[in-house]
């Protein structure tokens, strides 16, 4: 069995959703298909948490309004019987009503999270729905009755297992499944989600449960791409990936992969495939254990919104304990850190989640001077065994030759050097770095 997972893109328009189901119609294998929310909703949903829970209700009421005609104007082009037309208007009905009453009660973290929902809800809802008309095999497959994490936000994969198998071997004849990326239920058995991304992340722990054959993420990409064409004009995609580039790329900010799909499929080896709907026929880039090509660098990526920290104590010097103590106050706050470098008496380190800033700082104050540099950004260098290459580091560090660095962490991978630079810098970074390592 395989796994399909498709991103809101992908679903984003009626002629789109019928794209989709080419795809998940071709060939025998049995698939169990995962998809997001349309693209934007997700946006149009947060927008309309925001205004509850300021308490603008008529600001709310209105965004409720405009995504509701966008659906029955996304119903009314993608059904072609008068039946189906009228159950995906009941399908939009019923989400709508809920969001409204939603006008009507007082709002809490859990509402947040219920309304997060209904995107990924409406999508699969919609394209089940079009299945049906079309006369095509399959079972709806509710992610909130399998798809569980536990009281830190950790996916339960043992659980997920039990349940999920437990469900297909209801339907063994059956060869197309249709559920939700993102959503799952929490510890207190209430709506939950895996974070923004996380149908990547789905797909990957389903794949986990079931030990499917592959995991493909179809996008409106070719394949993971040796640096942001957002960016950088001339960018081409990459083969093959091995699962640790794979990752580093991803937590650095490569945008077509969430940063935490890769660690179930890593898990189980279990191969991901990234792929392009608009283009299925290109070849993407395959993301397996062992890759055995050479070389050097294969990509960068970049992660905004860094805040670095350097924390300056006499005390430090040959005082074994110290580290510990810094990195206890990062783990009372629950807070991760991205990149640290070390000298006799201070620390530089990195993080990307400021919500516990200032409790942090207060706590870390007691063992000397901090300082803290907001709007950073992280530029990571990838490729296979690129600490073993001659003169990679010499090319890094010429391409950067103009640009200012307040960090470099090398070492610490086999496959990734990481330098930090203030976030004016970083499209410059990219430019010279994609001429200086690939020449283009």
């Amino acid at each position: 069995m395989k796994i399909m997972k498709f991103g809101g893109t992908s679903v984003g328009k009626p002629e789109r959703m019928y794209q989709v189901k080419d795809l998940v119609t071709t060939g025998d294998e049995p698939t169990i298909v995962v998809l997001s929310a349309l693209s934007g909703t997700t946006n149009a949903l947060v927008g309309i948490g925001d205004a509850l829970s300021a308490g603008d209700k008529i600001l709310a009421k209105q965004r409720i309004d405009e995504l509701n005609a966008h659906y029955k104007q996304f119903c009314s082009e993608l059904f072609r019987s008068e039946v189906s037309r009228q159950e995906g208007e009941k399908i939009i009905q019923e989400h709508f009503e809920f969001l409204a009453i939603l006008l009507k009660i007082s709002f809490n973290d859990a509402i947040s999270k219920d309304i997060l929902a209904q995107g990924e809800l409406l999508s699969t809802k919609l394209f089940y729905t079009l299945l049906q008309e079309l006369q095509i095999d399959a079972v709806f497959l509710p992610a909130l009755d399998f798809m569980s994490i536990d009281e830190h936000s950790e996916p339960e994969l043992t659980k997920i297992r039990e349940k999920l198998n437990a469900l297909l071997a209801k339907y063994p004849q059956k060869k197309l499944f249709v559920t939700q990326g993102y959503i799952c239920k929490n510890h207190r058995n209430e709506v939950d989600n895996l974070k923004r991304g996380g149908s990547d992340y789905t797909a990957s722990l389903i794949g986990a449960a079931i030990s499917a054959s592959v995991v493909e993420i179809w996008t409106d990409i070719d394949g993971m791409h040796n640096n942001d064409p957002r960016i950088v004009d001339k960018t081409r995609p990459i083969a093959n990936l091995s699962f640790d580039e794979a990752a580093e790329l991803a937590y650095f900010g490569a945008k077509i992969l969430h940063p935490a799909s890769i660690w179930p499929a890593q898990q189980f080896n279990i191969p991901v495939k990234l792929l392009n709907t608009m283009q299925p026929e290109a070849l993407g880039t395959t993301i397996t254990a062992n890759v055995q090509e050479r070389g050097g660098v294969k990509a960068l990526a970049a992660k905004d919104g860094i805040t670095a920290i350097k924390i300056k104590s006499s005390r430090m010097l040959l005082a074994y304990g110290f580290l510990r103590k810094v990195f206890d106050v990062f783990e009372k706050y629950r807070t991760s850190i991205d990149m640290i470098t070390t000298s006799e008496v201070a620390i530089s380190l990195t993080i990307d989640d400021i919500s516990h800033l200032e409790e942090i700082k207060l706590e870390l104050d007691k063992f000397g001077t901090v300082e803290i540099d907001h709007n950073m950004a992280i530029i990571c260098i990838v490729g296979n065994l690129i600490m073993e290459q001659q003169g990679v580091l010499q090319d890094i560090m010429g391409s950067l030759s103009e640009i200012p660095l307040r960090m470099v962490s090398y070492g610490g991978s086999k496959h990734n050097v990481s330098v930090l630079v203030d976030a004016a810098y970083k499209n410059q970074a990219l430019q010279s770095l994609n001429q200086g390592l690939f020449d283009f």
